[in-house]
């Protein structure tokens, strides 16, 4: 079986600057006026349609295997590319939730827990809860909502709200009473001011 070529490979560091370098040049392209400009723009369209349509045929071969997708969708250039051509296996609650999962280490390390509340007509809602107080929270708010749209950019909505209060606990005595016999508590009370019966009778 023949070994496969020696490739030179970008890790993520080498991604990120060459993914902002295109996007810049893009930019410029939209911006030159003339046929040359048009037809660069139009190869890079068709160039983009033809990888999605790869994409897609990769993560088809892939279904039957959960591990191999869940390996897929895990890695962040891949993510990247299979949300922007909306090829990505995953519905939508369920990259939300993964999402959060992805965070929790880190936002715990910093003191603050971070839950998955649902989500509902694009909107997602997250409870997040933070010691930290005034700047760090908004920053922490901040983060959760950019990593939530980076997992799910068709999201309309990313409310991250303070966790719901904890129910009060209820009193151990008023578990012995009825609110609807009152007479039971007016029992009671008259038992202890009378003090024990003695068994037998009177003496």
């Amino acid at each position: 079986m023949a070994e496969p070529p020696d490739v030179p490979r970008l890790d993520d560091a080498a991604v990120e600057p060459r993914l902002a370098r295109l996007d810049a040049v893009l930019a410029q392209l939209e911006q030159t006026p003339g046929r040359t400009a048009e037809l660069a723009l139009n190869a890079v369209e068709v160039l983009t349609e033809v990888y999605g349509e790869a994409l897609a045929r990769v993560t088809d071969l892939a279904a039957d295997d959960p591990r191999a997708l869940d390996r897929l969708t895990g890695d962040e250039l891949l993510r990247h590319l299979l949300l922007l051509h909306r090829v990505h296996p995953d519905p939508l609650d369920r990259r939300v939730a993964r999402a959060v999962d992805d965070l929790r280490p880190q936002l715990q390390a910093q003191g603050a827990e971070i839950a998955l509340i649902g989500v509902q007509d694009e909107v997602a809602r997250i409870s997040l809860s933070a010691k930290s107080c005034g700047g760090g929270g908004t920053v922490l708010r901040d983060l959760v909502q950019q990593q939530v749209l980076t997992f799910a950019p068709e999201l309309s909505a990313v409310d991250v709200v303070a966790p719901a209060p904890a129910p009060p606990l209820i009193p151990v005595t008023s578990l012995w009473q009825r609110p609807d016999r009152p007479e039971v508590a007016t029992m009671r009370e008259a038992g202890r001011v009378a003090g024990p019966v003695a068994l037998g009778g009177p003496a």
